[in-house]
């Protein structure tokens, strides 16, 4: 290893960053009154596929291309996604 890299310890899982994203879409959602039919008409996709985005317990993972095309039809930021 580099002498100017050092091992980082205190990185996050995959499924914390996709918990933090699972969350803020839901929360962002409901705050704008859409459901998740709503969603998946606007994007292209089905109701249980957001269903299963914001489920925890279904580990469904968002891709960034998705995760956009949400962003854009809500007319946000894809940053108000990551936010903790």
């Amino acid at each position: 290893m580099s002498k100017f890299i050092e091992e980082k310890t205190n990185l996050n899982d995959d499924e914390y960053y996709y918990m933090i994203v699972r969350n803020n879409l839901k929360k962002i959602r409901k705050s704008l009154g859409y459901t998740q039919q709503d969603i998946a008409d606007m994007v292209g996709s089905t109701r249980q596929y957001i269903c299963d985005l914001e489920n925890s317990n279904r580990y469904k993972h968002i891709t960034i291309a998705l995760l956009g095309r949400i962003a854009d039809a809500l007319e946000i930021d894809i940053a108000k996604f990551f936010e903790k």
